[in-house]
């Protein structure tokens, strides 16, 4: 079929699908702290009206309990067509570091070629994205070539905790032959990618208590422990500078390298050193913390990680001469298949309380449920037209790649309607800066990722 008047579509109304955009950045739909609830039923609303303008029915807001609402729409007048559930996500993460921010993060602004703001790329550019190549089918052809199913959700970035039940619940609303998910990234703009691999998340909470109370540093310093130092020093046994690999038994048991023809495809991938250090921002001098003789590919797709995401024992502006009596830490573990995460979690555990500094008191408990690790094998119908597609859309020939985040239900999903495949196509680069200061969307990969949209509706009909 001839795409080329939806094509023409696009290039268009270009300008109006920035002004879409901009509607939903100017939102602060913050869900990681409890305070922007009036703000994500705002922004649950203006997707809805989104989605009845680019012609999506049976749009309708839906709620279970207490969780942030769903947004749902569907087109389904396609006979015998495969029918496509396409997913995305309207929450965002806070703007911390706010001084570092270069332009409003609540106000989409064009600079060199990208749109900062906060949830440009994640995830909000994927929603303006997916309308768009809905839109642009429906206007053009009045018709859309398969039967299309929505959903946004407002709690991805704290773990789409009520996703799974949500799901489970609405299976009959919900039911598709194929996942389209646009939450992930290309390794560069010009170079389209689907994912095959994502990495598993395990968040632990490790508190250290030394003393019942603060006590004078004068008096006491030297004398009594500090939970502050102690909890550093347990947080050091997970670090594995100058080591082959992180210092923790039972920390990579289960995982699987990649097979020799991986390897051999990373290879053939061009990574310059110099770019891999401006794209993840390291300062001068600071070494790659890289385990010896590992790509960095494989080493942030398919080898497990250890990050401490928070520490807090006392408030800098409030800080007196006192020796603390609690200090605590948030640390997360990337899994990757095939991953037990209770195994990974005992294995943690008993490093962190084992012998600790002073015999303070160490309890490591989890937050949250583990989210799974997931891989797919690069083949079958749907993956090769999704590779044709991207191919139309960017004029390039795409790559399977792994990512090293999570996208916890894409698994579970998959299973509960029988197996059906996901397609996990970026809209991201390295320059997105996603979670980070000056978050931004590539224009050239915003046009380009709806244009293949286009095309993938056409291949999987």
């Amino acid at each position: 079929m001839e795409l080329q008047p939806a094509l023409n579509f696009l290039e268009a109304q270009q300008p109006r699908l920035i002004r879409d955009l901009a509607e939903l950045v100017a939102i602060p739909s913050i869900s990681t702290d409890g305070m922007h609830t009036l703000e994500i039923e705002r922004c649950a609303e203006k997707v809805a009206e989104q989605m009845r303008r680019a012609g999506l029915e049976n749009v309708e807001i839906l709620r279970r309990g207490d969780a942030y609402p769903y947004v749902y729409g569907d087109w389904l007048h396609a006979p015998e067509k495969p029918t496509l559930l396409l997913y995305s996500h309207y929450d965002v993460q806070p703007t911390n570091y706010l001084e570092q921010w270069q332009s409003d993060p609540w106000q989409l602004t064009e600079r060199d070629g990208r749109l900062y703001g906060r949830g440009a790329a994640d995830d909000k550019g994927a929603i303006t994205v997916q309308l768009a190549s809905i839109e642009a089918w429906l206007k053009t052809f009045g018709r859309l070539p398969v039967n299309l199913k929505m959903l946004v959700e407002g709690e991805e970035e704290i773990g789409s905790r009520n996703l799974l039940p949500f799901l489970q619940e609405q299976q009959q609303r919900l039911r598709a032959d194929v996942l389209v998910v646009t939450d992930t990234e290309n390794l560069n703009a010009q170079q389209p990618c689907i994912t095959t691999s994502l990495r598993g998340i395990i968040t632990l909470k490790v508190e250290v208590q030394a003393l019942k109370r603060p006590i004078h540093s004068g008096m006491a310093g030297g004398l009594v422990p500090d939970a502050a130092l102690a909890l550093n020093a347990i947080l050091a046994r997970l670090c594995w500078a100058g080591k082959r690999r992180v210092p923790v038994s039972g920390f990579y048991e289960g995982m699987v390298r990649m097979s020799g023809k991986e390897r051999k495809a990373l290879r053939a991938l061009k990574v310059s050193p110099r770019q891999l250090r401006e794209d993840y921002a390291l300062i001068d001098g600071v070494k790659f913390a890289c385990l010896p003789g590992v790509h960095p590919y494989e080493q942030t797709w398919r080898w497990p990680a250890v990050t401490v995401i928070a520490q807090e024992a006392s408030s800098l502006k409030q800080a007196s001469n006192q020796v603390l009596p609690y200090a605590t830490a948030l640390v997360s573990l990337r899994i990757v298949p095939e991953q037990d995460p209770r195994k990974v979690i005992r294995a943690i555990t008993k490093a962190l309380v084992s012998r600790p500094p002073w015999n303070v008191q160490v309890r490591v408990t989890p937050v949250g449920e583990p989210v799974k690790w997931w891989y797919i094998q690069p083949k079958g119908a749907a993956f090769e037209a999704a590779m044709r597609a991207l191919q139309a859309g960017f004029d390039a020939k795409p790559l399977a790649i792994g990512c090293g985040g999570s996208i916890g239900f894409v698994g579970p999903l998959c299973d509960l309607f029988g197996g059906i495949p996901a397609l996990l196509l970026g809209i991201e680069d390295p320059q997105s800066a996603a979670h980070s200061p000056n978050e931004s969307l590539n224009l050239q990969i915003f046009r380009k990722l709806a244009r293949s949209l286009v095309h993938l509706y056409a291949e999987l009909a």
